[in-house]
């Protein structure tokens, strides 16, 4: 699977630019600020229906401009894929698949793997558990759709379930009956999404330990232990043994919006304990690691966005990522990076085409 083009119209700081990509390697290059990233998010916005930086797709709408429109031709299992995204400020966004809309936006996740490595993917170590929650779901859900599901569904669940206990305080009253009945959407849909992420991490591990031995060239011990309240418990049982703590919370305690993620290193957290160096490795690792395990059970290579790679390895390092990642386990591959030559020169060595494109203040220009 590849992106051939892709065409942005008053997306962020680009007024319009059209590409015509290589099938195997591109590199964005230019200085910060000119929209090298802003590319490879126009990208993923194709993949995902929506940014990866920005949580609002007002935001994405180039400054004072009524609208955007992101379009690009993918070529995937011998079929050719058109996918389309109109945003008018105020509006429901059009989102199409070879010029139909889409029932449901969720029906497109899975259909265009792809995976994101950027700076700011610290968030994954240094922010609070909604964060790795997000990275559990990103990853599951492209390849497994009733997860998908199942996810949004316990999220409508419990919103409603936090409404009931505010209007119960609020009230003074106590409806037994009524919040039983969210209990059950949270337990059906709930044991689901346990499942789900429980399996997914006894068979990731392997994966991520061996791409962290590779990148850090080293028998470094690093771990991620899945936490959740339903390792330890039914979660029937936890939902009744909870009701007076939500009550008095006015919202729900038990269940698995609490789930998180632990990172560690040689048994200690790597929060804590971890050097900037093996936090980088570490997160690197778990993207790529991330990309393999989505293309072993889909049999589609993943589309691969690394963002200013060089932020986080050195030259030596770099050479090595890109001779693995240029293996038959990856797709198509964008890169950015504030040196002109210094991918060029990579992949000329490890005798790779690649396709440079210039990037000045909204601008690109093949090189």
């Amino acid at each position: 699977m590849h992106l051939k083009n892709i065409s942005v119209l008053n997306f962020k700081n680009y007024k319009e630019a059209t590409l015509d990509l290589h099938s195997n390697v591109n590199c964005f290059v230019g200085n910060n600020g000119g929209g090298k990233t802003n590319l490879l998010d126009a990208i993923f916005y194709l993949s995902f229906s929506k940014s990866y930086f920005n949580p609002s797709d007002s935001q994405i709408i180039g400054h004072e401009e009524p609208f955007m429109v992101i379009q690009g031709d993918f070529h995937r299992l011998d079929q050719n894929e058109s996918i389309y995204c109109g945003i008018k400020r105020g509006q429901k966004k059009q989102f199409k698949r070879n010029k139909k809309d889409y029932t449901r936006i969720s029906d497109h996740i899975g259909l265009l793997p792809l995976v994101m490595i950027s700076p700011s993917d610290s968030s994954l170590i240094l922010d609070g558990s909604d964060v790795r929650r997000r990275f559990l779901d990103l990853i599951i859900s492209q390849y497994d759709r009733p997860y998908l599901e199942h996810v949004m569904q316990y999220n409508k669940a419990i919103a409603q379930r936090n409404r009931l206990l505010k209007k119960f305080a609020e009230i003074r009253s106590f409806d037994e009956d009524s919040l039983a009945i969210w209990d059950e959407q949270l337990i059906h849909h709930g044991q689901k999404v346990y499942d789900g992420r429980k399996y997914f991490i006894e068979n990731f591990i392997p994966i991520f330990q061996k791409y962290y031995t590779f990148i850090a060239e080293n028998n470094e011990l690093v771990h991620l232990d899945y936490v959740s309240q339903l390792n330890d418990s039914n979660f029937q049982e936890g939902l009744l043994a909870a009701r007076n703590n939500d009550r008095r919370a006015n919202y729900s305690t038990v269940g698995v919006h609490k789930d998180d993620l632990e990172f560690s290193i040689n048994g200690f957290p790597i929060k804590k304990f971890g050097s900037q160096g093996q936090q980088k490795t570490y997160l690197l690792a778990l993207k790529l690691a991330q990309a393999e395990y989505i293309q072993k059970i889909v049999s589609i290579p993943p589309i691969l966005l690394l963002d200013d790679i060089y932020d986080k390895l050195d030259d030596k390092r770099v050479a090595k990522l890109m001779e693995i990642v240029s293996s038959n386990d990856f797709g198509q591959i964008f890169i950015t990076d504030t040196h002109e030559k210094r991918l060029s020169d990579i992949f000329k060595e490890l005798d790779i085409d690649c396709r440079t494109f210039v990037v000045k203040k909204g601008t690109v220009d093949v090189a």
